[in-house]
């Protein structure tokens, strides 16, 4: 069914909830540097424009200033040491990946996050076999929303926009895949910082059971509608 396809997947929030090993290492650095720690859901709604961000936010919602780019060093060192201590795959997601791989599709991860973090992560998790290619932001000269991150990392894997899939949680992931032309579907359990109504996006899941469906209804009316000829 998914033979020629590339499906290609965000990662935080969207194949794997991050939130309680970002949120324990941007507090381990807020608060030893005498700042108030913040909620898992600052954390949440700025996960996909990367760690440096998040920082920033913290400190804004603080009223504080201070050394960001010291901030950020430190916030990656804690990271990357526990970057699995509480991180698990959103349920479905590995049997998603099972399903899609046996059927012959092409896996990728197109993210934000830097792509030694990435590959740790699903290295850890034990997942990073399913993916032919991954692309963090530091990958190419562009990240996330700009296109070139997206078709990079399709074309890293061998496949084609024209076969291919962004499944991701957020309005840069929308965005992206908009404006390299292909399908997205977004999840409803991810890190959205506003209700994904209003994103008008190609399909919203609440489950990865629901992906298999949904990416093939996709692939089939992408490739038989004008644009993709």
């Amino acid at each position: 069914m998914f033979k020629d396809a590339t499906i290609v997947f965000d990662l935080d929030g969207t194949l794997v909830d991050t939130a309680p090993d970002l949120t324990n290492a941007l507090n381990d650095v807020l608060t030893r540097r005498g700042h108030a720690a913040v909620p898992a859901e600052t954390i949440r709604a700025c996960v996909g424009h990367g760690a440096r961000v998040m920082i920033e936010e913290a400190l804004r919602r603080a009223s504080a200033q201070d050394d960001v780019d010291r901030m950020l060093a430190e916030f990656l060192v804690h990271y990357e040491a526990n970057i699995a201590a509480e991180s698990r795959p959103f349920p479905g997601a590995v049997a998603a990946l099972d399903s899609l791989a046996a059927q012959g599709a092409t896996l990728a991860v197109c993210t934000n996050k830097r792509e030694h973090l990435s590959r740790r992560l699903l290295q850890e998790l034990q997942i990073e076999g399913y993916f032919a290619a991954i692309a963090g932001r530091d990958t190419f000269a562009v990240s996330k929303p700009d296109p070139g991150h997206l078709t990079g990392v399709i074309a890293l894997a061998g496949g084609d926009p024209s076969r291919a899939v962004m499944v991701g949680d957020s309005e840069v992931d929308l965005r992206t895949a908009s404006a390299a032309s292909v399908p997205a579907i977004l999840v409803s359990f991810g890190y959205a910082a506003s209700p994904l109504d209003g994103s008008a996006p190609a399909a919203v899941i609440d489950h990865f059971d629901e992906l298999e469906a949904r990416a093939a209804a996709l692939l089939n009316g992408f490739a038989a509608s004008p644009s993709a000829s």
